[in-house]
């Protein structure tokens, strides 16, 4: 066992499969697996439950899922500690970030470095991730949460977690806290483009086909007409949490088929990166880790929210 089998661990883990996390950290599936086996040898028990669905924690899966984060934070801190910075001047981290993750993730990002990043300036910049995956190549990010990127490429890229897609509708369509995924072709949507790409692979296997209103690029847009019209959407949960809570909106979750999307750090591939970039790297991971504990990026309690304000979903008679 060593830090990179551990991290190897931990991305299966957060990536919720094999599979997702060896697209996320570009490394071979039958690689990964291998590396899983090893180190439940050498653990002597399973640490995972294999299913159709996904991978679950076993017991000691979860115990060593929770040392390995502790140990490989505190081999972060160790490196950043023996790579000397020049005091005379702050450093600027440029991070790029989507907008259906800014409002979530900027306000306590910001917070903690104030707090705990000395001489280190914090710099952010909103686009999508065709935008953010071309800026952190060319510099002009140093780095950048993504959403799905392609794996391979010139760029590092890292997991951060995996987040379910919901149903969010206008409350005028009157949809409860479930939907199957064989109803979604008779809802009215609005999606960015990412969010339609994404979707529509993962509905493939289903043969389904979406009913588009539009296809809008701005998350705020989007925001605001489901709020106005008769119009649904479907987006990671954390971009609504807010108007569900409020009522202004409902929350479904869609089963039959699993629809989420993988948030991933990428940055460029260094000899020797500034210590900065670790140092900033660590504090998204605390700050990712503190919202999903939170359940910001959770589908759970979701449901109950909107069941408190509609009927049972009734769909087209």
């Amino acid at each position: 066992m060593n830090l990179r089998t551990l991290r190897y661990f931990v991305a299966i883990v957060d990536a919720g499969s094999l599979s997702a996390a060896a697209a996320a950290i570009s490394i071979a599936q039958p690689a990964l697996s291998r590396q899983l086996r090893e180190l439940e040898r050498d653990m002597g028990q399973p640490l995972l439950i294999r299913g159709a669905r996904g991978v679950r924690l076993t017991a000691a899966g979860l115990t060593l899922y929770e040392s390995a984060q502790r140990m490989l934070a505190e081999a972060a801190r160790l490196r950043r500690q023996m790579t000397q910075r020049p005091a005379s001047a702050a450093t600027t981290v440029t991070i790029g970030i989507s907008p259906t993750l800014a409002a979530v993730l900027v306000p306590g990002l910001f917070e903690q470095s104030r707090r705990g990043l000395d001489g280190i300036h914090i710099k952010v910049r909103e686009a999508f991730t065709p935008s953010l995956l071309e800026w952190v190549e060319r510099g002009m990010v140093d780095l950048a949460v993504v959403t799905n990127p392609a794996p391979g490429g010139s760029l590092a890229l890292q997991p951060l977690l995996g987040e379910p897609f919901a149903l969010i509708a206008n409350v005028a369509l009157g949809l409860g806290p479930v939907i199957p995924a064989t109803q979604l072709h008779r809802i009215p949507l609005l999606m960015t483009s990412l969010h339609r790409d994404i979707v529509d692979r993962q509905l493939m296997p289903l043969g389904m086909d979406l009913t588009l209103e539009a296809e809008i690029d701005s998350v705020d847009a989007i925001r605001e007409l489901v709020c106005r019209g008769r119009w649904a959407t479907i987006m990671p949960i954390s971009v609504f949490k807010d108007l569900v809570a409020a009522g202004r909106v409902t929350g479904s979750e869609i089963t039959g088929v699993q629809l989420n999307r993988m948030l991933v750090l990428a940055r460029r591939i260094e000899r020797d990166s500034p210590a900065a970039y670790d140092a900033v790297q660590e504090l998204l991971h605390a700050e990712f880790a503190r919202l999903d504990r939170a359940n910001v990026f959770g589908i759970s309690n979701l449901g109950a929210a909107s069941a408190g304000r509609q009927d049972s979903m009734r769909i087209g008679g």
